[in-house]
This record gives structure tokens, sequence and C-alpha cells, in this order.
């Protein structure tokens, strides 16, 4: 179990997946993650890919995000999502989408939809680092990305992000142990989002 930090469901727990198949993002490192993007978080679209148990989409959403696109390929996974949602009262359409898919499919099918998003986390097995420039191109080519988006990368320290990838720029490095946050924004924007340090 893990629980939500902070917001309308403080202290709620959430399920988790038994087993090392899935790597909840620590607490500490959560922490980390909500101080920076509080300023940024009411009202806004937040989209979780590689969503795991849910449980940044829901402490966004426990923030004040407005709504939550969740992005989780493992039917056992959506499942524990599909319960956490459930259990805090979240209603699906109105205020989350849960998609069962691989993010790239996950993602066509919000472009299908012509959803935009704010702010985009995405936390991919650490050792698939394939998938971190992957997605970041899918996210640009999909136009899933509003006009001042972040997007937030957790990743292994041990693996080193690109600067620039598919029109975003690296604009900062959060390191809390053996995890790093690598915040990128269109590179067009970059300038403007230096203020996140």
């Amino acid at each position: 179990m893990v629980r939500v930090i902070a917001g309308s469901f403080k202290s709620r727990l959430l399920k988790t997946l038994d087993g090392k198949s899935t790597r909840p993002t620590s607490d500490r490192l959560k922490e980390t993650l909500f101080n920076l993007l509080q300023p940024r978080l009411n009202g806004r679209r937040f989209l979780d890919c590689f969503a795991g148990s849910g449980s940044i989409g829901i402490e966004a959403l426990s923030r004040g995000a407005s709504y939550a696109a969740f992005i989780e390929s493992s039917p056992r996974a959506s499942g524990v999502i599909r319960e956490n949602l459930e259990q805090l009262g979240l209603l699906p359409l109105r205020d989350y989408i849960l998609l069962n898919q691989t993010v790239e499919n996950g993602l066509k099918i919000l472009q299908r939809a012509g959803s935009k998003f704010d702010i985009v986390f995405l936390d991919p097995p650490y050792a698939a680092t394939e998938q971190y420039p992957k997605v970041l191109e899918r996210l640009q080519r999909y136009q899933t990305l509003s006009d001042e988006a972040i997007v937030i990368a957790e990743h292994s320290n041990h693996v080193t992000l690109l600067v620039e990838a598919a029109g975003l720029t690296r604009i900062r490095e959060l390191k809390q142990g053996d995890s790093v946050l690598s915040v990128y924004c269109e590179s067009k924007l970059s300038k403007q989002h230096k203020s996140m340090h």
C-alpha cells in the first residue's frame, strides 16, 4: 500500500501491485515532484504514462488537478488503478480516463479525442531506457501537449537523458537517492520555464 501525501485525499491508502514488476515512486521523490508542481497544478490536466498503481495521477487529482489520464499496459495494474480511483469516489470521464494500452496506443486514443495535457509524468521500467526518447517524440507527434506543458521523466541516476529531444528541452534535473526527475518543456519556451529552478 502507498498513501496519498496531501490534498483532498490526504492519508488515504492506495493499493499497489505485489511483486517486482512495478516500482512505485517513493514518498520522498513524490514530495520532491509535487513541491515542484504545486504552484502550477490547480485546474490543470495531468497525464500519467506507465501509471503502475496510479499513485502519481491520483496525487495530482488530490492536489487540485482538474482531470487525469492514466495509461498502463498491464491488465493487473490497470485493475488496481481502477480500484483505487473507485474507492476515492472519482468518476470516469468527469475526473479521469483509464486506458489499458501501451503508451503509443494510449496517446493515439487521446489524440483522436482531442485531449491535451498541461503536465505529463512518465515512469517506464528503469531498464526500458529506449522508452524515454520514444515517448517524448510521441507526445509531440500526437499533439498531446498544451501550449505551456511540462513533461517530467523519472529515471535511474545511472541513465542520462538527452538535453534536447523531439522539440523539447530539459530545463531541470532533481536527484533523490537512486532516482532523477528530468523536467522538459517545449524548446521555444525553455527560457520562460527556467523560473522552475
